[in-house]
């Protein structure tokens, strides 16, 4: 699956679940599977963790992220000081049920509704343990502000905190995802945001480039991708909507012909009469004529 299929289904919102400074002398927290994900920074000392049978060694200034149904087993071999956070990265709506998996809990069979889904199981993503930001010092003080906002309980603060999540998330993504990777060529592509698109801008001259530019695809993509979203080519889909458009301004406005041909997007009011009859089997200003004429129900 493409991280894109993935958002479709459950969109990244993440909502942290516990976060805090660990500040502790030579430390170790048993072995457990994790539902969530867990990022830790060394800001001081030196740590090994053990994740799915490999050892990982860290030391200050380094983070560490292990993804959810991971085996873990965590150890501080000196005086540390290591900010956490254990968080969703996808939207569950039972998130609020989940919990920071405990020592020595390793089957989680009954939990497996509240499993987050793994970036390394998606196409195009490889997330390593050890990040290593492409932009360390803006991501470290994106991560220590987060956990110092979530500490406090206030509403403004919380929200603070979950939006910062959002950040490092997307910089964990952007620095590790393959350009070009993130959705296959084949899949279908989301286009719901179209009819929007065509909405506001339907009195503007519109090309396939530039729909198919806004969509990332190639026009030819584009063009297949849309038909086979909704049953008909881009420009008949355009011009049904500006001609339905029309139809509304001559029953409901006394606007000229010259400028209802304006705000549908036609280049004058030739070609307008002329799309419009093609399309109603009347020129417009029969149209108009008609619509009053007729009885109100």
């Amino acid at each position: 699956m493409y991280l894109s299929e993935l958002i479709e289904k459950q969109p990244i919102l993440p909502y942290i679940r516990q976060s805090n400074f660990a500040v502790r002398s030579p430390w170790s927290a048993a072995e457990r599977r994790l539902l969530d994900y867990l990022i830790v920074y060394v800001q001081e000392g030196e740590c090994v963790f053990h994740i799915d049978g490999e050892a990982y060694a860290f030391g200050s200034g380094e983070f560490c992220l292990i993804q959810p149904d991971s085996v873990v087993t965590l150890e501080g071999r000196t005086h540390s000081i290591t900010p956490f956070a254990h968080l969703d990265l996808f939207y569950n709506p039972q998130r609020e049920e989940s919990f920071p998996t405990r020592a020595g809990q390793l089957d989680l069979t009954a939990y497996l509704h509240l499993m987050q889904p793994r970036l390394n199981d998606l196409q195009g993503v490889h997330v390593p343990v050890r990040l290593t930001p492409k932009h360390p010092v803006h991501f470290r003080n994106t991560f220590l502000d987060m956990v110092e906002s979530w500490q406090h309980r206030e509403p403004l603060l919380q929200l603070k905190a979950q939006t910062l999540a959002m950040q490092v998330v997307l910089a964990v993504l952007e620095d590790h995802t393959a350009p070009g990777t993130a959705a296959s060529s084949q899949a279908p592509q989301s286009l719901n945001w179209i009819t929007s698109f065509f909405s506001f801008h339907l009195s503007e001259p519109l090309s396939i480039e530039e729909m198919a530019r806004r969509a990332s695809l190639s026009p030819s993509r584009f063009s297949a991708v849309f038909k086979q979203r909704f049953g008909v080519p881009p420009h008949r889909y355009l011009l049904d909507l500006r001609i339905r458009h029309a139809e509304e301004l001559l029953h409901t406005t006394a606007l000229p012909l010259e400028d209802i041909a304006v705000y549908c997007g036609f280049a004058d009011v030739h070609h307008f009469s002329k799309a419009f009859k093609r399309k109603t089997g009347m020129p417009p200003g029969v149209y108009r004529s008609a619509k009053k004429a007729a009885p109100s129900t």
